[in-house]
C-alpha cells in the first residue's frame, strides 16, 4: 500500500538554453514516483509525452549519478554500459531533498530537450487543494518535433517575417498561429499518470504501479 502523503513537493521546471526561459512552476506530493513526475511535468510545460524521457539525478545514499525513465530494453535499446531504472519503481522522496534538490530531464533524444528540475519547497498538503497542480510558468512550450533548440529558434526567426519563403508552410504545419510568449495556467490539465503508465504499454486493464 502507498504511504500516505502529508507533504508537498515545489518544483521549478526550467527548459534549458532557450532565452527568455520557458519554465513552469508545479507542486506534487511526496508519495509520487518519477513516473508520476514526468507527466506533471509533460502536462505543465505542454509536452505532448511522444518521445522516450529520462531523469539524472545524484542518488543521496550513494552520491552516484542515477538514470531513472524508461529502462532500454523496454525502449529497444541494448546498452549494457548503462542502467537505467524503471521510473514507476522509483520514488522522488528517496531522491530528491532540500539537501538533494536539483535533477535534469530529457525529453526526446532527438531534439534532446532538456530541462532543470529544482525542488524549491516542501510543504504541508492543503486538504482543500488538488495536486498535482501548477502556480505559474513562462512562455510557451515549443512544438514537437520542430528540430530542438536550433529548430526552434530557426521556426521563431521565420514566424516574425510573413514574407520568409517558409513561412506558410511552417504556418500550415503548426496548424495555425503560434505565439512563444504566451503561457495560459488555466489550459494546463493533469492527466493520471497511471492511465498514461497503461497506454505506453497498451494495458487495457488496470495494474497497481
Amino acid at each position: 500500500m502507498t504511504k500516505k502523503a502529508l507533504n508537498v513537493y515545489q518544483f521549478k521546471i526550467s527548459l534549458l538554453e532557450v532565452k527568455p526561459p520557458i519554465w513552469r512552476r508545479i507542486q506534487v506530493v511526496e508519495n509520487y514516483t518519477f513516473w508520476d513526475l514526468h507527466v506533471a511535468i509533460q502536462d505543465a510545460m505542454g509536452w505532448t509525452d511522444s518521445h522516450l524521457h529520462e531523469f539524472n539525478i545524484i542518488n543521496p545514499n550513494t552520491t552516484k549519478n542515477m538514470v531513472i525513465g524508461f529502462p532500454d530494453e523496454l525502449a529497444g535499446f541494448i546498452n549494457e554500459d548503462r542502467i537505467v531504472l524503471a521510473g514507476w519503481e522509483q520514488s522522488i522522496s528517496d531522491f530528491f531533498s532540500l539537501d538533494n534538490p536539483k535533477a535534469k530531464y530529457d525529453y526526446d533524444f532527438g531534439d534532446d530537450w532538456q530541462h532543470e528540475i529544482v525542488l524549491e519547497k516542501i510543504l504541508p498538503i492543503e486538504s482543500k487543494v488538488k495536486y498535482p497542480r501548477c502556480l505559474e510558468g513562462g512562455r510557451a512550450c515549443p512544438p514537437e518535433d520542430c528540430g530542438g533548440i536550433w529548430g526552434y529558434s530557426e521556426l521563431l526567426e521565420i514566424l516574425v517575417d510573413p514574407k520568409h519563403p517558409d513561412y506558410q508552410e511552417r504556418i500550415e504545419w503548426l496548424g495555425g498561429e503560434f505565439h512563444p510568449e504566451s503561457f495560459d495556467i488555466k489550459k494546463v490539465h493533469f492527466d493520471n499518470p497511471k492511465k498514461r503508465w497503461e497506454y505506453a504499454f497498451n494495458i487495457e486493464e488496470s495494474v497497481e504501479i
